[in-house]
């Protein structure tokens, strides 16, 4: 009976409530990063071995050169999808992976990873 008492006191008072929760919590936490961490994330630079539908994906990157300014800049694979606009033959060869790259008026978007 003195352990409910006990229990009941500690719920009654909110500041150790707050810290056995947050304690909890925190714990929770560091279990969720850890098991995150353990995962291993297979990088891939062949665009012939990125899964079909993958290559579009937010885990695929692109460099995207412009030819005007010379300058050079990265990109996911849902911003490339939105490059090529219209260009399904591109889209198409890209996902069978008989290119890893195309134009896009004075751009040119190439292949560069996939983090999976």
């Amino acid at each position: 009976m003195k352990e409910h008492n006990e229990i009941e006191q500690i719920l009654l008072n909110d500041s150790e409530y707050e810290k056995i929760t947050k304690a909890k919590l925190e714990q929770d936490f560091r279990k969720e990063l850890n098991k995150k961490s353990c995962q291993n994330s297979k990088i891939i630079t062949d665009i012939k071995l990125v899964p079909k539908n993958k290559i579009f994906s937010k885990f695929t990157i692109f460099e995207v050169l412009n030819k005007v300014s010379k300058t050079s800049s990265k990109i996911n694979g849902l911003q490339a999808d939105g490059y090529l606009g219209k260009q399904n033959s591109d889209r198409l060869k890209l996902q069978s992976g008989e290119i890893d790259s195309f134009v896009c008026g004075d751009k040119f978007v190439k292949f560069l990873k996939y983090n999976g």
